[in-house]
C-alpha cells in the first residue's frame, strides 16, 4: 500500500516514499523473483491456482506524482499496479489531510494516461469520506457515483475500491458488492469479521521501510493475514 512518491521531509502523515526509495523496494521485490502487478491481475491469477510469484502493489488517492515519478520507475522494473483514484477531486488536492503538504492530484488526463500505460485504475469513493459514516445516500454517491464517472475518464470496466482511510465495516462492504466491484481493499487493521475479496488486507509501505523492514513485513503479514475464501 502506497499513496505520495515525492520529497518526503515534511511528511506527517508518513503517506510519501521518495523516488530512490521506491526504486530500492522495487528492485528488492525484483531480485527475490517477484513481480508487482495490479490487484485485479493478482486476484486473477491467484483464481486459477497461479500468481506465487505476484505481488499487488496499489497506490492510493490518487497523487499527480505517480505519473511524474512512480510510473517511470514502475515501467522500468515491468511492475504494474493499481491506482485508486478519486474522480469527486480531479485537479484538487488532498484537502482531507489538514497537517500535511498540499499535494495535486491526478487531472482526468493524468488518469487517463496512467490507464495508457497499463496502469488498472480503481475507485477510492468521490471525495476521500469516512464512509462509516456516511448516510445511505452519500454512501451511494460515493460508491456507485464514483464508478460511473471513472468508467467515463477511462471506458475501462472498474473492477476494484479502496475505502478512505482503510475503515470499512458491513454496510459499506455491501455497497460496495452491490455496485458491480468484483473486489475492495481495506487495511490489515480492518475488523477480523470482515473478510473475503471485499476486505482485503494490505500492509503500509513508507519511506522508512529498508530491505530488513520490507523482509519482516512480509513474514509478519503473511502470519496474521486473515483468511480470504477465493484469493
Amino acid at each position: 500500500m502506497y499513496h505520495s512518491v515525492d520529497d518526503c521531509s515534511h511528511d506527517p502523515y508518513r503517506v510519501t516514499v521518495s523516488p530512490h526509495r521506491l526504486d530500492r523496494q522495487l528492485t528488492w521485490l525484483r531480485r527475490r523473483g517477484l513481480r508487482g502487478v495490479g490487484v485485479h491481475e493478482l486476484l486473477a491469477a491467484r483464481a486459477r491456482g497461479e500468481g506465487q510469484n505476484l505481488v499487488g502493489l496499489t497506490f492510493d488517492d490518487g497523487y499527480a506524482d505517480f505519473v511524474t515519478h512512480a510510473l517511470p520507475l514502475l515501467r522500468r522494473h515491468a511492475f504494474g499496479a493499481t491506482l485508486f483514484v478519486l474522480p469527486g477531486r480531479l485537479g484538487g488536492d488532498n484537502a482531507w489531510d489538514p497537517l500535511g503538504p498540499r499535494k495535486p492530484l491526478l487531472s482526468a488526463d493524468g488518469i487517463r494516461q496512467a490507464a495508457a500505460a497499463g496502469i488498472e485504475i480503481g475507485s477510492h469513493g468521490l471525495t476521500h469520506r469516512d464512509l462509516t459514516r456516511t448516510d445511505d445516500t452519500r454512501l451511494r454517491a460515493e460508491v456507485s457515483g464514483s464508478r460511473a464517472l471513472l468508467y467515463d475518464v477511462t471506458g475501462a470496466h472498474i473492477h476494484g475500491f479502496c475505502y478512505p482511510y482503510g475503515l470499512a465495516d458491513h454496510r459499506t462492504v455491501e455497497a460496495v458488492r452491490e455496485a458491480g466491484y468484483s473486489y475492495a481493499c481495506a487495511t490489515a487493521t480492518t475488523p477480523g469479521d470482515l473478510t473475503g475479496p471485499y476486505a482485503l488486507p494490505r500492509v503500509h509501505i513508507g519511506e522508512r521501510d529498508t530491505a530488513w523492514r520490507l523482509h519482516l513485513k512480509r513474514h509478519l503479514h503473511r502470519l496474521r493475514r486473515r483468511p480470504v475464501d477465493g484469493v
